[in-house]
C-alpha cells in the first residue's frame, strides 16, 4: 500500500499498548488513517489533545458505556468510525483442573465480550456510511486445541496458552462469520487473524520443545499480523469477508 492508502479513514484499535496493538496502529498511521488506539492504561480521551496522532486514551473494552463513549467522541470529532482492528486480549496458562473460575471468567470477558462489545459500538457508524472493515485477533489455539502436549512433558501445560484462552479465542472465529454474515449487506466486512506463536513480552516463556515444532522455523512476529491486518482492511478486499486468516508459519492449516 501507499503511503495514502487509507487517507481519510477513521480507525480504532483496542489493545493499542501491546506489540501487536502498537504495530497496528503504526501502520494504519502510516497509512494515513487517523487511526485512535485505545487500551486500558491510556489516558482519558479528555486529556489526549489529537488521539488520531498521539498515545493511546483510555478503554476497557469490558465496558459498554465506555467503549459507546468513546466511539461517540470520535464521531463528534472525526466521523463515524470505518475500521476497527479488536486486538485487546489477554492470555492464560495451565490446566483446566487449577483453573479458577475467576481467572475463566476475566479471559472471556476480555477477549470475546470485549472484542464484541466493540463490534456492537462501531456497527451504526459503518451502516450509515455503507462500509466497514472489522478485523478480529484470533489464535491458533482456537483450532488446534492448544499447543501444549502434557501427555510427553507436563510442562509445556504451564507454559502454553490454557482452555480459556482457546475457548475465548474459538469464539472469536465464531463470532467472525456470524457478523460477516449479517452484515455484509451493509458494506461491512468481518474477517479474524489467527496468529500461532508470536514473539513478544507475553510468549517470552513459550516452550522451546513447542517453537521447534513451526515449520518455517521461527516465532511469529507483530509485523506478520500486521500485513495480514493491512490486507483484510483495504477497500480492494471487498470480496472477502468470515474469514480466518491463519498467521502461524505452517503450524496448523485448514
Amino acid at each position: 500500500m501507499t503511503a495514502s492508502a487509507l487517507s481519510g479513514r477513521i480507525a480504532l484499535v483496542t489493545g493499542s499498548s501491546g506489540a501487536i496493538g502498537q504495530a497496528v496502529l503504526r501502520h494504519l498511521r502510516e497509512q494515513g488513517a487517523r487511526a485512535v488506539g485505545a487500551d486500558l492504561h491510556g489516558r482519558p480521551l479528555l486529556d489526549v489533545d489529537r488521539p488520531w496522532e498521539g498515545e493511546p486514551v483510555a478503554l476497557d473494552v469490558r465496558s459498554k458505556p465506555q467503549l459507546l463513549a468513546l466511539v461517540d467522541s470520535l464521531r463528534q470529532s472525526l466521523g463515524p468510525v470505518d475500521t476497527l482492528v479488536n486486538v485487546a486480549g489477554v492470555v492464560s496458562f495451565g490446566s483446566a483442573q487449577d483453573l479458577a473460575e475467576a481467572e475463566w471468567d476475566r479471559v472471556i470477558d476480555i477477549n470475546l465480550k470485549g472484542s464484541f462489545l466493540a463490534v456492537q459500538a462501531v456497527i451504526p457508524g459503518m451502516r450509515e456510511l455503507g462500509f466497514g472493515r472489522i478485523v478480529n485477533l484470533g489464535s491458533v489455539v482456537g483450532k488446534n486445541s492448544g499447543n501444549a502436549r502434557p501427555w510427553i512433558s507436563p510442562d509445556e501445560q504451564h507454559r502454553a496458552g490454557n482452555v480459556a484462552y482457546g475457548v475465548s479465542k474459538a469464539g472469536i472465529h465464531s463470532m467472525t462469520g456470524f457478523l460477516a454474515r449479517e452484515l455484509a449487506c451493509h458494506g461491512i466486512t468481518v474477517n479474524a487473524v489467527a496468529p500461532g506463536p508470536i514473539a513478544t513480552e507475553m510468549t517470552t516463556d513459550f516452550p522451546a520443545a513447542l517453537r521447534a515444532l513451526i515449520p518455517r522455523g521461527r516465532m511469529g512476529t507483530a509485523e506478520d499480523v500486521v500485513r495480514a491486518v493491512g490486507f483484510l482492511i483495504q477497500r480492494e478486499s471487498d470480496f472477502i469477508t468470515g474469514e480466518v486468516l491463519d498467521v502461524n508459519g505452517g503450524m496448523w492449516s485448514d
